[in-house]
């Protein structure tokens, strides 16, 4: 029988900065060789664990674009890695890659492998309003090898019909979500209030957090000069945290490697295993069930069988919260309650902790790699969400290593769900709403309704609403999921009329 290897984490670092100033902020290979060396010190290996680097990926970062990231930094870590990724953008690539990673040390791939992410926007913003150009290094030669799904998370239908953002499509999935639970407009948001509150308890207390800041549930829900209506049913205090400086650094290692460079026992994590899935139905407004995710389930499916337990036996858990959406799906798909004792965030959340572009998961693997030292022998779950709820992935992690049995190669992604409506583009008549959300302006005032609506052939459509405040007052004081009305022509575009 094949001799299989045990991979584990044996040390992480993370970093925020808060400086707008470009010239007072490292390059970004500068800022990931030390969180490396960081990492190193926190696996207590030193340089002796760095110079064993053999695998090295990073993270695609907004605003920086080397041509061979992963050498870049090798060459000035002072390593020559054999094996160089870097990935496409996503909250589930970081998961992604570590899984990925995890299977080369399970297959005697690689032995030790440095992964990191690097996420510089709020300089970038200032760079670009001062009208600078960081110099940051980006030429190094070679082609290391991508990781990953490229293709958009939205259809240019959606697109030309307004849904091109996280801020639009996401309150789609959750107006859905809400009237599957069967839910009033009240009842929900106080619920979306209470589910993220204690979030923003554990980013007060996160040294890395972006916005260290506790809040009441009502205070994440009432609508304020601090907190305006995004998208409906979402306040600013409810939307993922972009415009942060924040990076991360993992270092995984097979188990008899990380020994035999002198890493203590007690700082290894043990990765159990883990899974990634995507949605068949991939754009949002093909999905027959808007609030609801097959891929996510099967995800988890896998994830708790490969490492041999269900959502009872973990002891922790991280679950991916660009926005409450995703977190309530993800509570469903593990069998954990949105009130779980346990919680369901070890960093805080993109909203509080903040969303370094897709690192998100590594300073979640990172804190909960911390966690786990001070509680031996729990285990701990972390996920990634990427897309809008599109894409999923997650892992299993413990101080004690897993038995004999779980240890094996990764599954193959699976596309999982039911086969994706056809969306039309010049729709009439009568009209059924699947979903929808209506989005505000900075003045506080509602500005466009946008609606995915069924159609009595079987085919989608995503068209607007009349425009006119009164009637998006109106219209987002009701409960439209499930409303019937009639497409007609208004302007030149075609409108959802209510009742009509």
């Amino acid at each position: 029988m094949e001799h299989l290897q045990l991979p584990a984490l044996s040390g992480s670092a993370q970093w925020v900065g808060r400086t707008l100033d470009p010239g007072a902020c490292a390059d970004p290979v500068s800022l990931l060789a030390s969180l490396a060396e960081e990492a190193a010190e926190d696996a207590q290996g030193g340089r002796r664990l760095l110079d064993a680097i053999d695998t090295i990926g990073l993270l695609g970062s907004a605003g920086w674009s080397p041509d061979n990231g992963p050498r870049l930094l090798g060459e000035r870590l002072g390593v020559k890695p054999h094996c160089e990724i870097e990935t496409a953008v996503g909250g589930e690539i970081p998961i992604t890659l570590v899984n990925h990673v995890a299977d080369r040390i399970v297959r005697g791939q690689t032995r030790v492998a440095l992964i990191g992410g690097v996420h510089l926007m709020r300089v970038l913003k200032a760079a670009a309003a001062s009208g600078e150009r960081p110099n940051w290094p980006s030429r190094s030669g070679g082609a290391p090898q991508v990781l990953g799904e490229p293709r958009s998370g939205h259809s240019e239908r959606e697109q030309n019909g307004g849904l091109d953002a996280p801020i639009h499509l996401y309150p789609l999935i959750e107006n859905a979500i809400r009237a599957r639970l069967g839910r009033g407009l009240e009842e929900h948001r106080e619920a979306l209030g209470r589910l993220f509150a204690p979030f923003t308890r554990v980013a007060a207390e996160n040294p890395y957090a972006w916005f260290p800041v506790e809040r009441s549930a009502a205070e994440l829900t009432r609508i304020s000069a601090a907190n305006r209506m995004i998208s409906y049913p979402y306040t600013k205090y409810l939307n993922a945290v972009l415009d942060t400086n924040q990076a991360a650094v993992l270092i995984l290692c097979s188990a008899e490697a990380a020994r035999s460079l002198g890493v203590p026992e007690r700082r290894l994590v043990h990765w159990w295993g883990g899974a990634h899935t995507q949605e068949r139905a991939w754009n949002v407004s093909e999905r027959p069930e808007i609030g609801d995710s097959p891929a996510l389930r099967e995800c988890a499916r896998r994830t708790l069988t490969r490492a041999g337990m269900t959502g009872d036996d973990l002891g922790i858990a991280d679950f991916y919260s660009c926005f409450p959406a995703p977190v309530q799906l993800a509570c469903d798909a593990y069998g954990i309650s949105e009130d779980d004792p346990r919680g369901l965030t070890v960093t805080g959340g993109l909203p509080y902790f903040g969303g370094p572009g897709s690192g998100y998961p590594l300073h979640a693997i990172a804190t909960m790699s911390q966690r786990l030292r001070a509680q031996p022998g729990e285990k701990g779950l972390t996920t990634g969400n990427g897309w809008y709820a599109t894409k999923h992935s997650a892992c299993v992690w413990s101080t004690e290593p897993p038995p004999p049995a779980v240890v094996a190669p990764v599954e193959a992604r699976a596309e999982v769900g039911p086969q994706p409506l056809t969306v039309v583009d010049a729709p009439s008549g009568a009209a059924r709403v699947a979903s929808y959300t209506v989005a505000f302006g900075r003045d506080g005032q509602p500005s466009r309704g946008i609606v995915v609506a069924d159609l009595p052939s079987g085919e989608r459509c995503v068209v607007d609403t009349p425009g006119d405040v009164p009637f998006l007052e109106d219209f987002v004081a009701r409960e439209q999921v499930g409303a019937t009305g009639i497409i007609r022509d208004g302007a030149g575009a075609p409108v959802f009329i209510p009742g009509g």
